[in-house]
């Protein structure tokens, strides 16, 4: 397999000194792979996301992408360097306008390549109407789309995406994920997500964690062919 767009190893990571809440955590992220996280409320999926991102603190292990070790660094340059965080809350520019937020992504680029404004708007059609709207007065599923089409714009080398579907109504989450399926090809992406069948049917690896550690990792189909996964995860109990 190729080397990976994004390696995290033996991650410690948390907000309090003394007291990590992800625990020696590895994991890899390849081109053109969706990778999700799930697990249980307060396994530390979204600590590693912030973590990655700078948001987090981290107290030993590595961050590996392009090149260089980025644990610890500050969130700007992570993002400089590539890695392109989507937040759950406050993941756009409330009092700009669409097209303002989507033109920050391409200011942000740094001589990457990446996507141009036709295809973003390609991937999330709904955006192309929007564009003098203010974004703080969308919808929470149009805020994903902007806040996810900024990140692209930036032309990352990775995604990392924190609870996408939540709030958002069904059918608005098919078109979500088909929109990550769709891009996972130009960007791989790492996900944390409570909607665990949803993300299952795009996502190429599934990584299971509780209480800060990796439990398990494996291709959808087998974690869904589990009965104990499928107890703990999923909400049936075994045969």
């Amino acid at each position: 397999m190729a080397e990976a767009v994004l390696r995290i190893v033996a991650l410690r990571a948390g907000y309090a000194t003394g007291l990590p809440v992800v625990r020696d955590l590895s994991i890899d992220l390849h081109a053109g792979e969706i990778v999700v996280l799930l697990g249980p409320n307060g396994a530390g999926k979204s600590t590693v996301l912030q973590a990655i991102s700078g948001t987090a603190r981290v107290f030993g292990g590595q961050v590996l992408s392009g090149g260089a070790d980025l644990a610890g660094r500050p969130a700007w340059q992570v993002a400089r360097a590539g890695l392109a965080s989507v937040p759950q809350l406050a993941n756009v520019f409330a009092g700009m306008t669409v097209r303002e937020n989507l033109d920050f992504g391409l200011r942000a680029r740094c001589g990457r390549a990446g996507p141009d404004m036709a295809a973003v708007l390609n991937l999330f059609p709904d955006l192309a109407a929007l564009g003098r709207r203010r974004a703080g007065t969308l919808s929470g599923g149009q805020r994903q789309m902007v806040a996810i089409g900024r990140a692209l714009l930036s032309g990352p080398a990775a995604l990392l995406l924190d609870e996408p579907s939540a709030g958002l109504a069904a059918g608005l989450v098919m078109q979500l994920f088909a929109a990550l399926r769709a891009l996972a090809g130009r960007v791989p992406v790492l996900l944390v997500e409570q909607n665990v069948r949803a993300a299952l049917a795009v996502a190429d690896r599934a990584v299971l964690m509780a209480q800060g550690r990796v439990v398990r990792v494996g291709r959808p189909a087998e974690l869904l062919d589990d009965p104990v996964v499928e107890a703990a995860y999923l909400g049936r109990k075994p045969a």
